[in-house]
Parts: C-alpha cells; structure tokens; sequence
C-alpha cells in the first residue's frame, strides 16, 4: 500500500539573479509537513535508486527545458507526489540506505537542525517517561532500539510497538496524532511540528486484541500492555461494565497483571484507538461523534439533533474502499512568505448498507492516523488468513480517491489512486525563507 505523502504547497522562487524561477515542493507525510525538497534533489535521487534497484522505479516526471506554464507546474506537482506514494511501495526501497539517507538529509536541511547528541523524552505505555540519548539524525526505527534496550523490551517484539506524535491537554486527556514512519527524524519532527505540548510516545502498534498473546513472555512488554490498558480505561476509551470494572480495579490493586489482561480482552473497545471527538455526515449531516478503530471495525457514538446518543459499528467486511481528502486554507502576506497552512480533513468509505454501497464521511484532523488503523488491520488480517490458508484469494478494501474543483485557497489532496486535482496553490516567496542555503547552476 501507498504513503500518506502528498505536497499540497509548492513555492515558485527566483534565482539569485531575480530572472529564472524554479520551484520548491512542501512533502506532507501524515498531514504534517516532513521535508521541502526541489525537482531537481527528486531527480537525481530518482537516478540513484535507478542505478541501485533498476527499472522497477515508478515513472519520474520528465525535465522541462523551457519555462513552464502554471498547468505545466501543477502537472509536476500532481505526478511529484504519485511518484512520493508510489516508490515506498516497494520493501526493499523503503529500507535502503539510498532511501533513508535521502530523507534523513531533506528533514534535516528543511528545519535547520544539524546532527548532534540530544536528549530524547519518550513518554511510554505505563505512563513514566524515559529520557534517552541519540543523536538528531536518528530515524524512528533507531530510536525504538534505543528504547527497546533502555527498558528491556525483546527486540523480537519490539515490532509490535512504535512511536506516535502524542499532543497533551491540559485537561489530562491525550490525543494521539500521527505513527512515526520508520524513516522520520523524531526529534526533528517533534521540533517542527505546530502541535502544543507534544511527546513521543511509545505504543503498541495492532489493532487484533488477540496478539497480546504474543508479548506474555516479555515481562516489560507485559507491563506496556498492562499500564496502556490501565489509560485506556482511565480515559474511557476501553468501556467496561460496572462488574468488569469492579474485578478490573481489584486485580490492579492486587498487583494481577496476568488475570487483568485476560479480563481486559472481554472490554468494549480494549486496544481501540480513539480519535478526538469530530463530525460526521451519518445518519445525517453534522453529527457530533466519538470515533474509535480496532478489532476489525470502525465505532462511532454519535450524537444525534435529539441529543440521544447512537452507537453505529461498521465492520471493515463491509468496507469497500475509502479515501482521505485534504482541503488546506494557506495564510499569505502581501510582501512575504507563505505562513501556514490549516488543514481540513475528511476520510470518506463506501459501506455496504443494505442492497447497495453508500458513502460516509468522517471529518477529523486525524484522518490520516485513521487510515493507517484500516490499513493495519488489513495487513493483520491478510497475514492471519496467509498463515491458515496460503492458497487463498482475499478480496480486500482499497484506499482510494477522488477529485473535485475548489477555491483558490484550498487544495484537494488524493491519495493512491485518485484522480489529477482540479486546482492548486502556487505560493510566490522571497529568496530569503529558502530551505538549502547552496543553489547550485544545475539545480536550476
């Protein structure tokens, strides 16, 4: 499956001679900017991956030798980001060194940090926070080893766990922002990032409640399972009955981690995650709704005009195909750079209602963290119907996309297989604000 890359901003810049233009691309990965990189960094890195993996590289867009139109720079722009998607896909690509030096040296560049000794706070399962040493050039695949050793975590499990941009309020309650791609920079992106009191977190990381099986004979492991179940709980994401939450409360007084985790696999939406309250279009327009995905579905308690409260559970074998769309508002200044860009996103599925298909919209800031659920739990289950039937042909839901025409200050962004969008944002800048302070001739 593809990545949640997309470049929703491009910003259109003069050579140092104020004559030719060239243009600089903002990569989004998950909905929070990741790097800003030019075409000209794309192709050449495009040629080493060719050199190392050969022709199986999705088609890179051609060179234009001759200045080129708006159309001509939304085209680049379109076929930049399908290619961004598209080269992840393969494993292989995705862990080479030729792939995550490339990413390491653009995150770092885009926000100025150089590689040094930092202290890293990783806030954990159980609620403690563990500081840790690394350098600012270390992936979120490194960190997690870091962490993994630091507290004594299996480095056969630790596959089961991975780091999340956490955001905490200051009423106590969490919100779970975006999973770390293996390849991202955490301490950059927690440096970079816009989002107030902001962690690293340390999560487990799938969606079947039935894999907990898996971790019982790590003792740490164990007690990660056992403090996240007990937040779980303490912030009503998990729901347990009255008579499940007064044997719950006793096995934590007595120090039974054990039996609470098995009584913990029989609570409502154990091992979901919970995403902030949002609206949505179901069973009409407006609904205020608190959404959480795990274990195969997607659960919405939605608040209806009536003010009653209605708990809809739509299954993912109901679930045909889905679609994250982003429409950002970019905040110019008359005489300088581009400011920020605010984002608004929807995830849209197509479920089975009945005799036909029927679409239902999600709008939540967290739709890409949503999407990355659906996704997991697709590669769960394909894995456990792989292992019982190798034989097997498994119909799966598709992330998808579409397009539709939008105002001057909003841009469509499409996933995977969506068609070109409509329109763009095109963001003039002073030399000033640029990225890599170097611009070579051949670059322009």
């Amino acid at each position: 499956m593809k990545m949640h890359f997309s470049i929703p901003v491009s910003q259109q810049r003069l050579d140092t001679l104020g004559v030719a233009t060239w243009y600089l691309y903002s990569v989004y990965l998950e909905g929070f900017l990741f790097c800003k990189v030019r075409y000209s960094q794309l192709h050449r890195w495009n040629e080493q991956l060719k050199r190392v993996f050969g022709n199986c590289l999705p088609p890179f867009p051609p060179k234009y030798y001759l200045a080129m139109t708006t159309s001509m720079a939304d085209e680049r722009r379109d076929q930049l980001e399908q290619y961004l998607q598209s080269v992840p896909m393969d494993p292989k690509i995705l862990r080479s060194e030729v792939f995550i030096h490339f990413f390491t040296l653009l995150q770092q560049d885009t926000f100025k940090i150089t590689t040094k000794k930092a202290f890293l706070d990783v806030f954990l399962p159980d609620g403690r926070s563990i500081r840790i040493e690394i350098l600012t050039s270390d992936t979120a695949e490194r960190v997690l080893e870091i962490v993994s050793y630091k507290t004594g975590l299996s480095q056969e499990l630790s596959g089961y766990f991975s780091l999340f941009l956490i955001q905490f309020h200051s009423d106590g309650a969490l919100s779970v922002m975006k999973k770390m791609a293996e390849f991202e920079l955490p301490y950059v992106s927690l440096q970079s990032t816009e989002v107030e009191n902001r962690k690293v977190g340390l999560r487990k990381w799938y969606m079947d409640p039935s894999l907990d099986s898996v971790l019982r004979d790590c003792q740490t492991a164990v007690n990660f399972l056992y403090g996240q179940a007990v937040q779980e709980i303490e912030k009503n994401w998990a729901k347990p009955t009255p008579e499940q939450r007064q044997e719950l409360e006793a096995l934590r007084k007595a120090g039974n981690q054990p039996k609470f985790l098995e009584l913990v696999q029989q609570v409502q939406h154990y091992g979901y995650v919970q995403l902030d309250t949002c609206t949505c279009d179901y069973p009409e327009p407006g609904c205020v709704a608190t959404v959480s995905v795990g274990n195969d579905e997607i659960s919405c308690y939605i608040k209806l005009p009536s003010n009653q409260t209605q708990e809809v559970n739509f299954k993912m074998s109901q679930i045909k195909s889905w679609q994250v769309t982003f429409l950002g508002s970019l905040l110019e200044e008359e005489d300088g750079p581009q400011q920020t860009l605010h984002q608004n996103l929807e995830l849209r599925f197509q479920y089975s209602k009945g005799s036909g298909w029927q679409w239902l919209t999600i709008y939540t800031k967290q739709a890409f963290l949503l999407s990355s659920c659906l996704k997991k739990m697709i590669s769960e289950k394909l894995t456990k119907l792989a292992a019982e039937n190798p034989e097997m042909q498994i119909e799966v839901p598709l992330e998808q996309g579409k397009s539709k025409k939008s105002c001057r200050q909003q841009s469509q962004i499409n996933y995977f297989d969506f068609p070109t969008r409509k329109s763009k944002i095109a963001v003039k800048t002073t030399e000033e604000d640029g990225v890599f302070e170097t611009i070579r001739e051949e670059d322009l």
